[in-house]
């Protein structure tokens, strides 16, 4: 794969990025632990969409950066934090369970808005990464309770890759991704064009992920550098 070098400059690491991305992949710029300076400079480069991981520093940061920025909630979705980010959020990526659909659902509707959520898929070796196997998230569908669901949209799956130096391995655990996406598209979204959307591929692994099919991409440290843990939440 090829590596890029990091560059304190965030407008030339993104327009460097970019210019890797095929037509049709969206870039999630993953803000997470950065402070709010460097996700504007980013904005000031055109980047509007921004990931983040922990759920009242995306409240903190949506309050006081452009209201036309596109909030993608990243993490491990707590049911409980769902009421806080459902005011602002636009897409909710790693939902796993149709109980976490549901809350959403019912928070959305709280403000009359739409919320759009990625199924995640376990489809890495490590047991630390969370998802839906692939059979729970066959049930959960053949089951129906979702269609009923009115102010949420299941627009696609997302999943990580196992944090390895084993190119073939992460090839096929993104490959096993795009298969699942394709059978769910076929067998419950046939008819959806909401249906879109494949979330894989970080920093050190997106050109792989493309290549096996990806069309959003989350990539934060090649942007912004090391996160930062010493930000105040």
């Amino acid at each position: 794969m090829q590596r890029f070098p990091f560059y304190m400059d965030i407008k030339e690491n993104l327009n460097r990025i970019k210019a890797t991305l095929p037509p049709g992949v969206t870039l999630v710029a993953v803000s997470k632990t950065h402070p709010v300076e460097m996700l504007q400079e980013a904005y000031d480069a055109g980047q509007r969409i921004f990931g983040e991981n922990k759920v009242q520093e995306m409240t903190a940061k949506s309050q006081v950066l452009p209201k036309d920025i596109e909030w993608h909630f990243i993490g491990h979705v707590q049911s409980n934090k769902i009421k806080m980010m459902a005011p602002y959020v636009s897409v909710i990526q790693g939902v796993d369970t149709y109980d976490k659909l549901a809350e959403i659902d019912r928070q959305a509707a709280r403000f009359n808005r739409h919320i759009t959520c990625l199924l995640q898929l376990h489809i890495a070796s490590e047991e630390t990464k969370f998802g839906f196997s692939a059979d729970e998230c066959t049930q959960m569908l053949d089951e129906g309770k979702w269609k009923d669901l009115q102010n949420i949209t299941i627009g696609g799956v997302m999943g990580m890759a196992t944090n390895t130096d084993d190119e073939a391995q992460v090839r096929r655990e993104f490959g096993r991704l795009k298969e699942l996406f394709d059978t769910y598209k076929q067998k419950y979204f046939a008819g959806s064009a909401d249906f879109n959307t494949i979330s894989a591929g970080m920093s050190g692994d997106y050109e792989l992920a493309i290549e096996a099919g990806s069309n959003m991409v989350r990539i934060g440290s090649s942007i912004f550098g090391e996160r930062n843990y010493n930000l105040n939440k």
